[in-house]
């Protein structure tokens, strides 16, 4: 067999496996984002069998979070735009750091239930946003081949960074308000 034969294998495996990852990337982004955005949409807006705004504000107010209004509303738009965002792959970095910020106050949360009934879900939503925030959202994007498209190592860090900042603020913010 040829150099140019055994070249021409390893890129056509190469960019089989490309699309492979892409299609399991925009599975994986579109599931996880949009019932993710479910949920916000649950708080804000009592769809799919959500409480709705009053209800979810008055929610945080009894875990603590006062007010009730501020952090609530908060976390519903989080939830709704960070899902979304993480769904269509648009502005990515920024996407995942909302979803994983959320999922570290729901880490903090439910922390004092154990892993299991207390603080799994949390993780799960806080592991998939930063595993997208280091891969990147893939080419079946709305970020692919765009000007501010970022991914990589340096964009991971800088998203998992923003997240952590956001939740240590939510958090503290929760104690002194």
């Amino acid at each position: 067999m040829t150099a140019g034969r055994t070249l021409e294998r390893e890129t056509g495996a190469s960019a089989a496996q490309d699309r492979a990852i892409d299609i399991g990337l925009l599975v994986l982004r579109a599931a996880f984002g949009l019932l993710f955005a479910a949920h916000g949409a649950q708080k804000l807006f009592g769809w799919f069998g959500g409480p709705g705004l009053a209800a979810n504000n008055a929610g945080f107010e009894q875990m603590g979070f006062d007010p009730g209004s501020l952090f609530g509303t908060l976390a519903g738009l989080s939830e709704l735009v960070g899902g979304l965002l993480l769904a269509f792959g648009m502005f990515t970095p920024l996407g995942a750091a909302m979803v994983l910020g959320t999922g570290i106050v729901i880490v903090h949360t439910g922390f004092g239930k154990g892993l299991l009934g207390g603080y799994e879900m949390g993780l799960l939503f806080a592991v998939v946003a930063a595993a997208v925030a280091f891969t990147g959202p893939g080419r079946l994007s709305v970020d692919a081949g765009r000007p501010w498209a970022r991914s990589g190592p340096a964009w991971g860090v800088i998203s998992v960074t923003l997240a952590v900042a956001a939740a240590v603020i939510t958090l503290a913010f929760k104690t002194v308000l």
